[in-house]
């Protein structure tokens, strides 16, 4: 897909503001061949060849194959966590406000799956300094969540015994989406998005 389309979600590929477009197309490659292949078993000719560039070519953008996959971590965190607090900083009460952050963080898993699951799911293979500044993102899609799960609770209007494990749940329905959604599948983001704001605020009991 050129990063000039659209995805699933009707959203932007998120390389935009990556440049030259020889390092931008460099990250669209290495995302369809993490998510295609896995990060271990994939190569920096794989990565090449996919971009339509020499082996050499990679190492003047890149210095090694964890750097590539350390850029689209962070990019791809970022754009989610975004994404996610537009959503849940809105204005209305807690249900409005995390039915809205859950809709809008599941479009965008969906909507960018593929991105999504390089983000997500290949984590471990990132070294000590790069793993801690993404682990450092998620802690932050953490708190935005818990914190409207715990006005929620102190307003009356969720019933939550374990605030820091439902936040936990949550974030995980959410982003697992990315694991399992096809283009040509039954829901579309939207569909997907709207499906589980309904479970989440039933999960948390929301007083209608």
């Amino acid at each position: 897909m050129s990063t000039a389309e659209e995805t699933a979600g009707g959203e932007r590929e998120p390389w935009g503001e990556v440049a030259p477009d020889a390092a931008r197309r460099l990250l669209v490659a290495a995302v369809e061949a993490f998510a295609e292949r896995g990060y271990h078993a994939t190569t920096t000719r794989d990565i090449a060849g996919r971009a339509g560039m020499s082996p050499a070519a990679l190492y003047i953008h890149y210095k090694t194959k964890e750097e590539l996959l350390h850029r689209i971590s962070r990019i791809g965190h970022e754009k989610a966590l975004e994404v996610l607090r537009t959503a849940a900083e809105r204005e209305g009460g807690p249900a409005e406000r995390l039915g809205s952050a859950v809709r809008s963080f599941v479009r965008w898993h969906a909507g960018q799956h593929t991105v999504a699951r390089v983000v997500q799911y290949e984590l471990d293979a990132l070294g000590p300094e790069s793993r801690a500044e993404i682990v450092a993102l998620r802690r932050q899609s953490d708190a935005a969540v818990r914190g409207i799960i715990e006005e929620g609770v102190a307003a009356g209007e969720f019933t939550v015994t374990d605030v820091p494990g439902t936040t936990v749940a949550v974030l995980s329905l959410c982003i697992d989406v990315a694991r399992w959604f096809k283009v040509n599948g039954p829901r579309t983001p939207d569909e997907v998005g709207a499906l589980y704001a309904d479970l989440v605020l039933r999960m948390v009991g929301a007083k209608h």
